[in-house]
């Protein structure tokens, strides 16, 4: 029994050090520390500066990506100055909700990644900080494969951004082939992507922007029709490509010009928009849904943003890239406004 015992005592230290070695291997080649954008206190812009954080290592079933390109956005300036509205939101604070890069290391209970993958992420609340930095780990159920035609810096660019777009198509508003819709901010970073996807669904757009050179824009990525929605007549244009009035509006910016969108609705006609747009829009006594979402990451959901990407050839406009270490003149330019596409950070 004693030698059993002893017998078995050996094997089960054996195989822990086994797992302990693996578990190393996994990070074996990472650094120990790295360079990242993070807050150490909320405030403007100027809070962002370039830390030396150590490197983090991936749980079981997390990935660690050495980050190409990261994306730049609204919600990343309300986490500089709500970072409250996080869970892990311990100073100093990471920023960035997405990006991509190439998988450095890999958890060991993680099957659909290898090191070398070329990957893209959208992680809300990252347990680990943002993707302002040299690499993240993140949950790998959060991750997806960079698709066909995709550089990793556009890659970097589309992860929320493509998810919000596609799903407020599909899921939201469940549009097919026929219907109508105004997208209504199709210029920015969501706007420019779920234009482009309506089209891939069959939907005739009426897209709104703002200025000479928005317009230009947003026709030149497939709208049907355009118009000005700070001084343009949204009425009209819609009973134009509509007359009784179109079947849905998806908005990506709020205020006076959205409850011109809202007037433009047929009875029955559906409103979705993220969470994040403000103010809320007020449904006419006859709409029939308004349903507020957030883009929902996942092995499934990053499938199929991919066939979309890949059957739309998706065009990825990026008006300005920054460098990591001035992470804080990005969201300078995106709190300016008037952003033809996306904003990113080039880390590498």
């Amino acid at each position: 029994m004693t030698t059993l015992r002893i017998a078995g005592t050996l094997v089960l230290a054996q195989a822990a050090s086994l797992a302990l070695n693996a578990g190393a291997a996994l990070g074996a080649d990472l650094p120990q520390t790295m360079k990242a954008a993070a807050i150490d206190r909320t405030g403007g812009p100027e809070v962002i500066t370039l830390h030396t954080l150590p490197v983090p290592k991936p749980a079981a079933d997390e990935v660690v990506i050495a980050i190409d390109t990261a994306g730049v956005a609204s919600w990343d300036v309300y986490l500089r100055t709500h970072p409250q509205a996080i869970k892990h939101s311990a100073f100093p604070l990471v920023l960035g909700t997405d990006g991509a890069g190439t998988v450095a290391a890999v958890g060991e209970k993680v099957k659909r990644f290898k090191v070398g993958d070329q990957v893209y992420s959208y992680s809300w609340d990252n347990p680990h900080g943002g993707f302002y930095a040299e690499y993240v780990a993140v949950p790998a159920e959060r991750v997806g494969h960079v698709p066909q035609g995709l550089t990793l810096q556009q890659a970097g660019a589309v992860a929320t951004t493509g998810l919000t777009a596609i799903q407020g198509i599909d899921d939201a508003l469940r549009l097919k082939a026929g219907d109508t819709l105004i997208i209504h901010g199709a210029s920015g970073g969501v706007g420019s992507l779920a234009l482009q996807f309506a089209k891939l669904r069959g939907v005739k757009v009426l897209a709104t922007a703002s200025g000479e050179d928005g317009l230009t824009f947003v026709k030149g990525l497939g709208a049907d029709a355009v118009v000005d929605g700070r001084k343009g007549n949204i009425l009209a244009a819609a009973r134009a490509v509509a007359p009784a009035g179109v079947d849905a509006v998806l908005a990506f910016a709020g205020g006076d010009s959205l409850e011109r969108c809202v007037e433009a609705l047929r009875a029955g006609g559906r409103i979705a928009y993220p969470y994040g747009v403000k103010p809320d829009p007020r449904p006419r006594d006859d709409t029939a849904a308004v349903i507020r979402y957030n883009a929902v990451p996942g092995p499934q959901e990053f499938e199929r943003l991919n066939r979309a990407i890949e059957a739309a050839k998706l065009r990825v406009p990026i008006e300005a890239e920054f460098p990591l270490a001035q992470a804080d003149k990005a969201q300078e330019r995106v709190e300016a406004g008037h952003i033809l596409g996306k904003i990113v950070l080039r880390i590498r």
